[in-house]
């Protein structure tokens, strides 16, 4: 299973969104699984086997403990991916830029001066 596949599940991108803040033991990530997705450790082990399958993430024995740790060249292989459509938002992005930043403008102050009649009338 190539890396594309091994992320179209949303259990296996949220643990590997967990593996990104650091390394987990399968014991931290199934009871992530359970929390969010109401998975079972089994069914959690099966979908690290395949992440590890597509070498997404790296498992080592820690005595009785497994840990797991993301592994970044498969997200290279993402982000390579990636770059032919890098120029489709660049630009909206950078428009977009220029729109906030003129938002934090301040407007000019009108130095005309308005005064308001009796019936509420600006003259």
């Amino acid at each position: 299973m190539n890396t594309f596949a091994a992320l179209a599940d949303p259990t296996r991108r949220r643990l590997v969104e967990e593996l990104g803040r650091g390394e987990r033991t399968a014991g931290e990530l199934a009871a992530l699984a359970r929390d969010e997705f109401g998975l079972s450790q089994p069914a959690t082990s099966r979908h690290l086997r395949i992440l590890r399958d597509a070498e997404v993430v790296q498992s080592r024995v820690d005595g009785a403990r497994r840990l797991y740790t993301l592994e970044p060249q498969s997200l290279e292989t993402i982000d390579d991916w990636l770059d032919q459509f890098r120029s489709l938002w660049s630009s909206a992005l950078a428009a977009l830029g220029t729109e906030v930043a003129r938002g934090r403008r301040t407007p000019t102050q009108d130095t005309t001066t308005t005064t308001t009649n009796q019936d509420g009338v600006v003259a």
